[in-house]
């Protein structure tokens, strides 16, 4: 599945938080059919339960968090609940655990945990936010790559429009409390609602740090915990922002070399070939866009390809776009893509404080354009955060206070979670993680991924608690 990139910038907060425990007394869960959507859910039970909006004021205003259950067919091989979280921040997770078991989740898994996802705070089935984003600004998506200060200005004004629809939207007032802390305790809520004194976890990319986050806030309740592509011990800050332009230049070489290897697609016969090919598609498209695919969303949408595995998608963008011809849309509209940006938007402006100077920006980008030039002066580009509230508490301290309990798995050459913030959090954890790195490419490396050797380690800390030491996992045919 494609993914938008909204790059951003974001500055660091990097104070320890005191909160009062989340827990609660058990609710009593009524489980019943999941909600109408277009993935499809047979063996999934739904529930929708009440959380604080603000866990400063417990007996306040409530909202609602949807959660769904993949159950254990196995009392005998059922040891507890895994909490489950596909990334975002913005997209639902209501469906992930019957995605999960598309994706061949291993039996042994499947008999070992009741799987349980949900929809986060603000989003989709969960009490939603909005921004009131017109149709012309959901287009602009992925942010624009400026080729000067001026561009940056430019984008400035339309970042502060998009950040005061969303404080005057019916919503604004739950934007403050839309953060990866209170989800992070509205999983503890899960938890008890649950009747589970310890949970596990399976979180991917931005789920990484939601996982993160709530084993170092509760992590006496921490079981096992695997994080699949990891962001840096900061989260979407400034420097994951700006890390998408690096993750894409580790990326791009393999679609150079396998599009080189492909000489049908006539974008060259070298991988220098293939290099060359991008530069000159992106000036072609500034100055005369295909359907409305300029070199700006050229640059976005050959990012997004190198999410997947398979690169034969992207290199037939190329050559249609070489061609003339732009990419065909998806076969299904995509829905709820303006709730998707908005709580986006809330997450990442209300977990960091963000440079209010557009010089400050316009100067990323000017470095950035040099040292990562595909992609570097749109991740630097300046977005709404830059006129959002400041955040309502500080960030959480990710530390390697608690259990050794925490496995992550990283592919070597990942565009979105680059290698080197994986790296940052592992310090960060210490002796609390273990890190899996696998020579291969791509955004997600459990299931996603093919590599034996990762997904065999992964499986068995899983089911049986046998966590490796820190393990390189060589590339396999």
């Amino acid at each position: 599945m494609r993914k938008t990139l909204l790059a951003a910038a974001i500055a660091v907060v990097g104070a320890t938080i005191v909160v009062p425990a989340a827990s609660a007394a058990p609710n009593t869960l009524s489980w019943g059919p999941c909600p109408a959507g277009a993935f499809p859910t047979p063996d999934l039970q739904c529930t929708t339960m009440k959380v604080p909006l603000d866990y400063g004021d417990p007996g306040g205003k409530a909202i609602d968090v949807a959660v769904s259950r993949l159950p254990s067919k196995n009392p005998a091989k059922r040891r507890g609940v895994l909490l489950t979280n596909p990334g975002g921040p913005g997209g639902g997770g209501l469906d992930y655990p019957q995605l999960l078991k598309y994706v061949k989740l291993p039996q042994d898994v499947l008999d070992a945990y009741d799987i349980v996802g949900f929809d986060p705070r603000g989003v989709a089935h969960s009490t939603p936010v909005t921004c009131d984003l017109t149709p012309e600004q959901i287009a602009v998506g992925n942010l624009p790559y400026a080729k000067g200060p001026a561009d940056v200005v430019k984008q400035a004004q339309l970042a502060k429009a998009e950040a005061k629809q969303c404080a005057d939207a019916k919503t604004g007032s739950m934007l403050p409390y839309v953060t990866t802390a209170n989800t992070a305790r509205d999983m503890d809520r899960i938890r008890a609602a649950l009747g589970e004194s310890t949970v596990s976890y399976l979180g991917a990319s931005y789920g990484t740090y939601l996982g993160a986050v709530y084993t170092s806030l509760f992590p006496e309740r921490s079981d096992r915990f695997v994080l699949d592509s990891s962001l840096g011990p900061g989260g979407y800050d400034i420097e994951a922002m700006r890390g998408f332009a690096r993750g894409m230049e580790d990326r791009f070489p393999d679609f150079a070399k396998f599009a080189a290897a492909h000489p049908e697609y006539g974008l060259g016969r070298t991988p220098a070939q293939v290099t060359a090919k991008f530069y000159e598609l992106a000036a072609r498209l500034d100055r005369n866009p295909v359907e409305g695919i300029t070199g700006s969303v050229f640059r976005g949408l050959t990012f997004e390809g190198l999410y997947s595995t398979d690169l034969a998608p992207l290199a037939a963008d190329w050559q249609g776009l070489e061609q003339g011809r732009a990419p065909k849309p998806p076969a299904e509209p995509v829905t709820g893509v303006e709730n998707l940006l908005a709580s986006r938007f809330a997450v990442i402006c209300g977990d960091s404080a963000w440079p209010r100077s557009i010089a400050s920006y316009q100067l990323d980008v000017a470095i950035d354009r040099v040292r990562y030039p595909m992609l570097g002066a749109a991740g630097a580009n300046i977005a709404a955060c830059a006129y959002w509230a400041p955040p309502a508490e500080p960030r959480v301290r990710i530390t390697g206070r608690g259990p050794a309990n925490v496995l992550m798995v990283q592919n070597e050459r990942d565009p979105g979670t680059p290698l080197s913030g994986a790296r940052k959090l592992r310090a960060a954890f210490g002796d609390r993680a273990r890190l899996i790195t696998i020579d291969q490419g791509g955004h997600g490396a459990y299931l996603f991924g093919p590599n034996t050797c990762g997904n065999t380690l992964v499986t068995g800390f899983l089911v049986n608690g046998q966590r490796p030491g820190d393990t390189h996992c060589a590339a396999e045919s």
